[in-house]
């Protein structure tokens, strides 16, 4: 989990950086490489000789993410790039200051204490990446993150367990804190 982006858009609303999953399309693209290739399996012929497969890594933070299961390049790139983002999400930390955190997107979202968002929804990643930052910013205490967010703890948890990688890597670094694992 890195911290430091030196290339990072800068939201001036809450005084932090832009999360690198919070892009979308072009903006996103422009920070990656994008490689094709040949894959095997399902598909036939077609699939073996033409570079079906699309990768793309995130040049600021090395992360990637591949998709490889549509017969074309072109069906596979958004897919890739849904995966990107939230392997970002997941993986990439950026700071949080004190005070007024909440973007304009997470209160939109959060509604009362619940927050609404399907995970098949491209905000999707976008929050995971504010609620994460959060957490890591309240050293891996959900209660005072949820306070922060203008959520509840187990809203907090339902959207962070939607992401199992991201559930994973939660629960590993509050047991490294000594915290007890969340169910």
């Amino acid at each position: 989990m890195t911290r430091d982006d030196p290339g990072a858009i800068f939201d001036r609303r809450v005084n932090r950086p832009v999360h690198p999953a919070a892009l979308i399309g072009d903006e996103l693209l422009a920070q990656c490489q994008l490689s094709r290739s040949r894959t095997s399996g399902p598909g036939g012929q077609h699939r073996n000789k033409v570079e079906t497969a699309v990768t793309l890594v995130h040049a600021p933070t090395g992360i990637s993410a591949t998709a490889t299961e549509r017969r074309s390049a072109r069906e596979n790139k958004p897919v890739a790039i849904k995966r990107l983002r939230l392997a970002l999400a997941t993986e990439h930390r950026v700071p949080v200051p004190a005070g007024e955190i909440r973007s304009d997107l997470w209160r939109s979202r959060c509604q009362g204490e619940r927050i609404v968002c399907s995970l098949s929804h491209a905000d999707y990643p976008t929050l995971l990446a504010e609620a994460l930052d959060v957490i890591d910013a309240s050293d891996y205490d959900t209660g005072k993150a949820a306070t922060r967010l203008g959520c509840t703890a187990s809203q907090l948890h339902k959207l962070v367990r939607g992401h199992p990688p991201a559930w994973v890597n939660l629960n590993q670094a509050r047991e490294s804190r000594g915290l007890r694992v969340l169910r």
